[in-house]
């Protein structure tokens, strides 16, 4: 039997640990991306000109607001302000 352990700050976890974390994040992420999802002003964002409208839908569906500036090639406050105007929700 293979023992996989992964280090911590405090110890040694478990690999059922880091799997149970992990679907915890996983579920995080897609519960987020709904919100965006639901609450985002789709007419505003179809409306956008290429590159924003392929940047605001990379922020829906990944919540990164510095990648999805890079692809609008805007600033990370340009781009805020422009996911405001789309009522696209900042999931924490």
């Amino acid at each position: 039997m293979i023992k996989l352990e992964i280090y911590e700050l405090n110890g040694v976890i478990e690999m059922s640990e880091v799997l149970t974390r992990r679907k915890k994040w996983e579920e995080e992420d897609r519960e987020a991306r709904e919100i965006r999802r639901k609450y985002a002003d789709w007419s505003f964002i179809e409306s956008q000109p290429e590159p924003i409208k392929s940047a605001l839908k990379c922020f829906i569906e990944l919540g990164d607001l510095y990648v999805a500036s890079r692809i609008a090639n805007m600033s990370v406050d340009e781009f805020n302000e422009l996911r405001k105007k789309a009522r696209i929700p900042v999931v924490v």
